[in-house]
């Protein structure tokens, strides 16, 4: 379940502590614009194929080598990949000295070991969002992007949306919307969270390392619901919390500069969806931003309703934010909203994700700092660890937001 940090421990001095293990100088030159890029994937299993094939639409990527625990990830991705190494073990991968960058897709509770490992063995490295399974884990990958000097991008792919840089720049910045005091945020009815296993999971197959999946989670036999939709279970993710709100979340911190909440609080449950799931199906969060707005966010997978979206409000209007678009709404009566498409190519449908990917191989190049940064990475699951610990703890946290850690009460 969640591995809960109480007391006086701080966690981003904990970021400063320990030794690096290995030394990053051979990968630290710049690669040029036409510089071929070796990449391995770990998790290559149904988004993570889907990013790495983004990856490759870039002519210069070659995607080397892949790892998962199941074959069948393995041989689907060979499809995409046909000259790639193939491996069981993540360390296995990162011995490959020729690679230069590491796509990590794994279930959320082996991100913080991939990651960390990947960036030590001085890889650049791409980690599909939320960056951590506890809130404790983030300081621990921040310190080795740092010490290692590795580009490492979390997949908050907001960050790299055209219109909402311009909504952000156009609209927010300069203060068209006045004092801001509410971000609402929702997400309903998203199906990916009531998947259920086919039926050739239903026995475990020969060629699916259950023990290696599990990794540092408890024992329990085979149950396919939790490999299949792990991410309704809290011993590997989060729920609809860190997987839906820690992008929404995100665009808060983004557009209005604070990313660090001092107190949440949250209630739902598992009302309709009896599945065996641990994390709700139905959950409101409410986070306060010092003594300036609060930012809520509110899911159900029930299936009578749909929809998501930002919503930022303030004293002169209020900014509705989605991913196809963004609409103004000004607080003088008559006046009519300003509504802005998304540009994108109709080609590609997930043209978010692939500008998102496009930022990341760029700093891989230039050594900028990308879009969506590891700290960035860091405070937006940070944010939605709370939501998620006050949910499991039923009371509701106060946050420093200099220490970054809970209060006692």
């Amino acid at each position: 379940m969640l591995n809960i940090p109480i007391g006086r421990r701080t966690l981003l001095r904990g970021a400063a502590q320990g030794a690096v293990a290995f030394s990053a100088s051979s990968y630290s030159r710049i690669l040029g614009a036409n510089d071929r890029i070796l990449m391995g994937v770990v998790g290559p299993g149904e988004r993570g194929r889907h990013v790495m094939s983004l990856f490759q639409t870039d002519k210069n990527v070659e995607v080397a080598a892949l790892c998962d625990i199941y074959a069948e990830n393995i041989d689907q991705a060979k499809q995409k990949a046909p000259n790639a190494r193939t491996f069981k073990d993540h360390r296995r991968l990162l011995e490959m000295k020729e690679l230069n960058v590491a796509l990590i897709a794994t279930p959320d509770h082996w991100h913080a070991e991939c990651a960390i490992d990947a960036l030590n063995a001085g890889r650049d490295v791409y980690v599909e969002k939320p960056l951590t399974l506890t809130i404790e884990e983030g300081p621990r990958i921040v310190k080795a992007a740092r010490v290692g000097e590795r580009i490492c991008q979390t997949g908050m792919q907001q960050r790299s949306g055209k219109h909402y840089i311009q909504a952000r720049d156009e609209y927010i910045k300069p203060g068209k919307l006045g004092q801001i005091t509410l971000a609402r945020t929702w997400w309903h009815g998203n199906t990916y969270h009531l998947r259920r296993a086919p039926a050739s999971l239903q026995t475990l197959p020969s060629n699916l390392d259950w023990a290696r999946f599990l990794g540092p989670v408890k024992w329990r036999e085979w149950d396919p619901q939790q490999y299949w939709n792990w991410r309704a279970y809290l011993d590997f993710g989060g729920g609809q919390v860190t997987d839906l709100f820690t992008h929404w979340i995100d665009v808060v911190h983004m557009f209005l500069g604070n990313d660090i909440p001092t107190s949440g609080v949250a209630a739902g449950g598992v009302y309709f969806a009896k599945d065996g799931r641990t994390a709700p199906d139905t959950i409101n969060v409410l986070l306060e931003y010092g003594n300036q707005y609060t930012a809520t966010f509110e899911a159900t997978l029930a299936p009578g309703v749909r929809g998501e979206a930002v919503e930022i409000c303030g004293t002169k209007g209020r900014l509705w934010i989605d991913r196809s678009r963004f609409e103004f709404y000004t607080a003088e009566k008559g006046a009519k909203p300003v509504i802005v498409e998304a540009e994108r190519d109709a080609a590609k449908t997930d043209f978010l994700t692939l500008d998102h990917v496009k930022n990341f191989l760029e700093c891989c190049r230039t050594r900028k700092p990308p879009n969506g940064d590891v700290l960035i990475g860091h405070r937006s699951a940070q944010a939605s660890h709370l939501g998620n610990i006050s949910y499991v703890q039923k009371r509701r946290l106060k946050f420093d937001p200099v220490r970054e850690e809970i209060l006692p009460l």
